[in-house]
């Protein structure tokens, strides 16, 4: 069950001192992490499934310099302070934290998270922080994407409509 206050945006300290109140101490901590341009139904079947793993559910956010770096010009499409408004209103996300790397590294490091959640299209490849959890007897769990649900099918599917009228 979870009993942090749901919907919140917060800075690292917020949260590591969230973390370390004695009603939190035993609570299992999720941490996961993407851009989360456009949220779809995938995204959501994700963060469920992440959710269920844990007691705190931690959304890192890419910030939209990062995102740019990773996923090129015109992107995002929803400006961050929109992207962390929604995630932050979903039902099992506790918190949001935006970060500018392009990776989450330091945070994993500084949240000690029990599992760190990605998604199955990551299989094979390297997981920024999976060093860090797995040394301090975490889990790196992998879960599966929902078919035909993408950002990148959603902007394209866009992209057919605005040359079709």
């Amino acid at each position: 069950m979870k009993t942090c206050l749901p919907g919140k945006i917060a800075a690292i300290e917020e949260i590591k001192k969230e973390l370390s109140r004695p009603a939190n101490r035993n609570k299992k901590v999720v941490f996961t992490n993407g851009c989360f341009d456009i949220i779809h139904a995938g995204h959501i079947a994700y963060l469920n499934e992440a959710g269920k793993l844990g007691d705190i559910l931690i959304v890192g956010l890419n910030s939209d310099r990062s995102v740019k770096r990773l996923k090129g010009e015109g992107r995002p499409v929803v400006g961050e302070k929109d992207r962390a408004y929604i995630l932050s209103n979903l039902k099992p996300v506790d918190y949001v934290i935006i970060f500018d790397e392009d990776t989450p590294y330091h945070l994993i490091k500084a949240l000690k998270p029990d599992f760190l959640v990605k998604g199955g299209d990551y299989r094979g490849k390297d997981i920024a922080g999976r060093d860090l959890v797995e040394a301090s007897g975490g889990r790196v769990v992998l879960i599966d994407t929902v078919e035909g649900k993408s950002t990148t099918g959603l902007m394209e599917k866009i992209g057919k409509l605005k040359k079709n009228p």
